[in-house]
């Protein structure tokens, strides 16, 4: 007879393995992206935001996400492409690095895909702009995603105590 909680982290490790290769695409200013749906816990529609004083531009503030107070990052604006006003498709994907939640504003959410790892190609060698937060190009059909490094992209903001921060200069 299987234990009920051998029974949930055998299924934990078969959901875990059959993320592999998994990612979650989106638009932004006409380009599509890419993200490891391992990071992603939710997607959720554009919503208020609360402005945080002295935070990098493309830091737009934070949200209360069912009691837990997370960053919000406009990934046009990370990218320096211009801004443009948000629609019924923008939307906010909230990933996971470590612990941390951040929202991840783009233009539109399109799919989950499967991208073999020989479909990756690595990124190309500029050392400039956003380039250092790309993994990859993924190959799909005729065109290519650019697959992002979700670590890099939120790691040198030091954002996962900002909201603590930011509670305690207020008191």
């Amino acid at each position: 007879m299987t234990n009920v909680a051998e029974k949930e982290s055998q299924d934990i490790m078969i959901d875990h393995d059959s993320m592999q290769g998994m990612y979650l695409t989106f638009g932004l200013a006409e380009e599509g992206y890419g993200l490891e749906i391992r990071y992603v816990t939710e997607i959720i529609g554009i919503q208020a935001v609360t402005n945080v004083p002295d935070m990098p531009a493309h830091v737009i503030g934070v949200l209360n996400l069912r009691g837990k107070v997370i960053p919000i990052i406009d990934v046009r604006l990370r990218f320096n492409l211009p801004q443009r006003e948000y629609d019924e498709r923008t939307c906010i994907i909230v990933v996971n690095v470590d612990g941390n939640s951040v929202g991840l504003v783009v233009d539109k959410v399109n799919e989950v895909v499967d991208i073999p790892s020989e479909n990756i190609e690595p990124p190309p060698a500029t050392g400039r702009g956003r380039s250092q937060y790309i993994q990859g190009l993924g190959k799909i059909d005729q065109q290519v995603k650019i697959l992002l490094d979700v670590e890099a992209l939120i790691a040198d903001e030091n954002l996962k105590e900002q909201p603590a921060e930011i509670a305690e200069t207020r008191e």
